[in-house]
Parts: C-alpha cells; structure tokens; sequence
C-alpha cells in the first residue's frame, strides 16, 4: 500500500440532478474487523475531510476514521461551513456512493441504526429529544446586587499624648481612662480600699492623682492605657451601649478585636437609627463632644411616611414647643425635589430621640433615620457595619475644637 499514490487522478461524476463533478478519490486500504467492511470514499478537491462511510454490515456502527464526529453512512461533514450534508437526498451538495444510491433506489436500503446515549464525541448520537448535559457551574444565575466582601479590620493608629504628665485628675477617672471600670465602680473601689497611691490606701473620693503617682490595685500597678478612636457605621438593630443587660447585639459587637484598651461609644443613636458614631477610651474628648455646652453639630437623613409641607419645615427652623422645652434645627432642606418624604435636618441638641420627637409633633412618622454627620466625621468610604481609625488629623481637629 505504501508503494501506491494517495489519491487517484481525477474523475468527474454525475448525480441525479445532472450536475458535473470533479472529485479526487483517496486511495484507503480494505480493512475488515467483526463483519465491518470499509472502502474507498471520495474527497472534493476543495476539503479533503468530506468522507462518505460504507459499511457491508447493517447491523454494525460506522467505522470511524479519524474523526469524532460519528457520522452516520450517508452523511458527510463540512469543516469549512461546520454543516452536516446527506440529510436530504435531494441535495445538490450531497455525495453519494452508486452503491448506496443504487440500493436506495431498488428499495433494498434497509440500514438502520440505533442512538445510544453519547457521553463522549464519537460514541454515538443520543437519545431522541435528550438534551444535554450542562457543565458544571452552567445555568447557575448568580446574585443581584454587589458582591460582598469580607471586611478586614484596618491597621492601628498610634496617636500622640498631649496630656502633660504632672497634671492631676480624680483618682476615679484615673482609673477609668486605664480600663479599669467605669467612674462609678472606681468609687466603689475606693470606699472599699481596694486601691493604694504611693503605697497608701486611699478611700476619699475625690482624691486627685498625677499621672507619675503610682496607683497600685490588685496587686498591680495601674498606668494609663493608649488613646483609641474608632469611627463606625452604626447598622440597624444594633444597641448603643457597651453591655446590653438583655443580650442584644451592641456597637460594642461591631468593633471587637479593634483594640485591647477598653472602649466605649460616644453618645447615642436609637437601636434602629443608623450613622456615623464615635467609640474612644478619651474621657475628656467625649465630655467635649457630649456635654450640652459645647453644642456639637450632627446632620440626620429622615426618611417620612408622607410629604413634609412646606409651612411643617418653617416651623421645624423656627422653633417649635415640645415636654422639655422649644427646639428649633438650625438648617433643614428637602433631600429629593423629587421625593418631599426625605429631609436634611442639622441640630445642634443631643436630647434624646429629638429628632424623631420633632416630627412626631406635627404629625409625621419616621420610617428612617441615618445619621451621616458628626462634630466633623461622616461615613464617606465607611460601609455599613464597619469601622476605621481616625486619623491624627481629625483626632486633632476634635481635640481643638475644630467642627461645631
């Protein structure tokens, strides 16, 4: 075999429509395995993949020479149009065997073949209306929304002391800025003489003490802790307090693991009001930022059940008279001309729930209260339920007083 050339010179052919062919036949060598008998088949000048498959055997598959495509005996492929011919006899593309076309015509074609389930290429066609089996991963629609990621706390910020060394506190505050406990319990301490200075035990409260005294409790000596400044996107359904007698979550909650210096939030926020909060271990910065005195600004996004009029937001910025007392904001806008049930609103007072007290009065329900301005901070970059450390730059600007 290997002596003859690999094609034949070429011929034409005629099919039963009349059209004229030239065709160059490639020379196969017979091979018989079981019953099946393979011969000669005919290549177009053009491709040489059209094959046209004979098979002496009914009853035996098609041999398969080279291609995966399992071609039925009187189907050929195209590679360069992707497109199977032979389905239609009539077809003036479609390549057939005299043989084949002989028995077709006599009536004596009675090939059959049967479809199996084809789990490979090559391995025969699948069942009549199956379909197939879809990739792993396919058809699988994915989630609305933004993707979300998993938060990874930032770095710590060491802040610098401007607290002069030699200045006295009150040894309950002294205790307290060291994470101690709270004032209150440091008083407690004290009258219970659990707590020395210099080697004696005081029990006055009152005492004052610098911070080169040394305050031994337990045994141990007591020393200031570092200053700690947390900013956080305070959810919903979240308590503003450091422990929660009924187990709620709490802010606390929120900012675990941020530091080892005992913490705890500046002010307040309703359990399902939302916004920027800060959370220190600095006594006297949160006096400054909370103490009704000092009149540190916040700006609230409300969301209303209806409208707000227009004469509603003249008497909000004028003063209005509630139980404890007249209340006036001293800026309020609509957030949306497009939506009147969303209003800024900036105030000065930290009274409690004021804001939502302020339209209860005239008749309004607030569905939604976001708080996204504090003595200076905003949530800018800060997604809900998570924290930062402030920078030296701001923890500057609320120690001077910066932001009203």
């Amino acid at each position: 075999m290997a002596e003859d050339k690999e094609f034949l010179p070429q011929q034409e052919q005629t099919s039963e429509d009349g059209a004229v062919r030239r065709v160059r036949t490639r020379r196969i060598p017979t091979a018989s395995t079981d019953g099946v008998q393979a011969t000669s088949h005919s290549v177009a000048p053009h491709s040489r993949r059209k094959r046209v498959y004979i098979v002496s055997d009914e009853d035996a598959p098609a041999p398969n020479y080279g291609s995966s495509r399992g071609l039925r005996p009187d189907q050929t492929y195209d590679s360069h149009t992707s497109n199977y011919r032979g389905h239609n006899p009539s077809s003036e593309r479609s390549l057939y065997d005299e043989r084949y076309q002989a028995e077709r015509s006599s009536g004596n074609y009675s090939y059959q073949y049967n479809r199996t389930e084809r789990t490979q290429p090559g391995q025969g066609y699948a069942q009549p209306g199956a379909k197939k089996a879809k990739k792993a991963g396919k058809g699988i629609k994915k989630a609305k929304g933004k993707k979300q990621h998993a938060f990874t706390p930032p770095p710590p910020v060491k802040y610098e002391e401007v607290v002069d060394p030699s200045q006295d506190l009150r040894l309950n505050k002294f205790l307290a800025n060291a994470g101690v406990c709270s004032r209150r319990e440091a008083d407690q301490l004290i009258a219970a003489g659990e707590v020395t200075v210099n080697g004696q035990v005081v029990t006055e409260l009152g005492s004052r003490v610098t911070r080169l005294d040394e305050v031994v409790y337990k045994g141990q000596r007591v020393s200031t802790q570092s200053k700690i400044y947390i900013l956080l996107n305070k959810p919903k359904n979240c308590v503003t307090t450091s422990d929660d007698p009924e187990c709620r979550k709490t802010v606390m909650d929120l900012v675990k693991g941020a530091c080892d210096e005992r913490i705890y939030p500046v002010g307040r926020l309703d359990r399902n009001t939302t916004g920027v909060i800060l959370i220190t271990n600095d006594g006297d910065l949160s006096s400054k930022l909370t103490h009704p005195s000092y009149m540190k600004k916040k700006i609230y996004h409300v969301w209303l059940d209806k409208p707000v009029a227009i004469e509603d937001m003249q008497r909000i910025a004028e003063g209005i008279e509630l139980e404890d007392g007249e209340i006036h904001a001293d800026a309020i806008s609509y957030v949306n001309e497009e939506d009147l049930s969303q209003v800024g609103i900036e105030i000065h007072s930290g009274r409690n729930r004021i804001v939502r007290r302020i339209f209860e009065h005239l008749g309004y329900r607030v569905h939604k209260l976001d708080r996204v301005y504090f003595a200076g901070l905003t949530k800018k970059n800060l997604g809900r339920g998570r924290w930062r450390y402030l920078t030296e730059q701001e923890v500057n600007n609320l120690r001077m007083g910066a932001f009203e």
